[in-house]
């Protein structure tokens, strides 16, 4: 009768340890989820871009004009208006339609340049912190230290000019200026994954050199690079916003919220309501982005837990 309990009791310990090992990342996926939530800051972050990415698919519908040939020339420079809801610009263009489609070019513009960074630089910075030795020392991080010597702006101004401008062209130019970042943080995360416990039991029953920094290390390496990479979301919309004030990034006649800026700089005595928009608009979002990492850095940063 004892042996019957006993066996028992270790049949049913044997299938409720399965059960429990699937239920502990389901309740740390809840655990980070509610404590996201409990940030408000964060929510309200994850809330804007939210807002951003719906207002840039539905631009079409959202707005009431097309944001470059629909020009009303009897309200020139108006204000807002029951036909206009933010106004019109120089040439008559709807502001709050320019507006809506400027969304859909920032959100381009962010991942164009962050997912240029974030593909070129991880694995450049996972494969030399994993090898390290020559590649490491003197070629990777020699180029990292020469392109961090110039100021991002002034390095995607270079970059946009040499490429010879346009929307696309500079945001291959600003995503070059974000890579050696990610190179860096990529590179410290293999250095210090490398030596793992987990690594070496991989090395020792003879995993491959790429399976390890796919599978184990990579993986263990996204939480501040998914961090890094939001954070430079935000960067990468004041940097497109910046060449296109400057005429190397979207073209004038292009809703781009930089473009806008530069039109409405002629008219800040008159009509500054013009560059209020864009401005807000840019200043919204950049924070939205800002506050969204800084939560995510909350959730997987253990110090930030305690």
């Amino acid at each position: 009768m004892n042996q019957q309990s006993s066996a028992a009791s270790s049949a049913a310990s044997s299938t409720a340890a399965p059960a429990i090992a699937e239920t502990l990342p389901q309740r740390r996926r809840f655990l980070a989820v509610r404590r996201f939530a409990a940030n408000r800051l964060a929510a309200a972050g994850a809330l804007i871009i939210l807002l951003l990415v719906l207002v840039a698919i539905f631009a079409p519908l959202l707005a009431g004009y097309d944001p470059v040939f629909d020009q009303d020339y009897g309200n020139i420079l108006a204000g807002p208006s029951g036909l206009h809801w933010m106004g019109t610009d120089d040439l008559g263009r709807d502001i709050f339609s320019r507006m809506v489609f400027g969304a859909r070019i920032s959100l381009q513009a962010a991942l164009i340049a962050v997912g240029l960074a974030f593909c070129v630089g991880v694995p450049i910075g996972i494969a030399s912190g994993y090898f390290r030795g020559i590649w490491d020392e003197w070629i990777v991080m020699r180029v990292v230290d020469a392109l961090q010597a110039f100021p991002s702006l002034i390095l995607a101004l270079a970059l946009s000019a040499a490429l010879g401008g346009g929307f696309y062209n500079a945001m291959v130019a600003v995503g070059i200026g974000f890579t050696p970042a990610f190179i860096r943080l990529a590179r410290g995360q293999a250095m210090m994954i490398r030596n793992l416990d987990y690594v070496m039991a991989a090395r020792s029953v003879g995993a491959g050199h790429l399976r390890i920094m796919w599978r184990y290390v990579l993986p263990n390496a996204m939480a501040p690079l998914v961090i890094q990479a939001t954070l430079a979301m935000g960067s990468a919309i004041i940097a497109e916003a910046g060449l296109s004030y400057l005429g190397l990034g979207a073209k004038p006649e292009d809703p781009s919220w930089g473009s806008m800026l530069h039109i409405a700089q002629g008219y800040l005595s008159s009509n500054p309501i013009l560059a209020l928009w864009p401005g807000m608009a840019i200043f919204v979002v950049v924070l939205g982005f800002n506050f969204l990492g800084d939560g995510i850095r909350e959730v997987f940063d253990p110090k930030l837990k305690r």
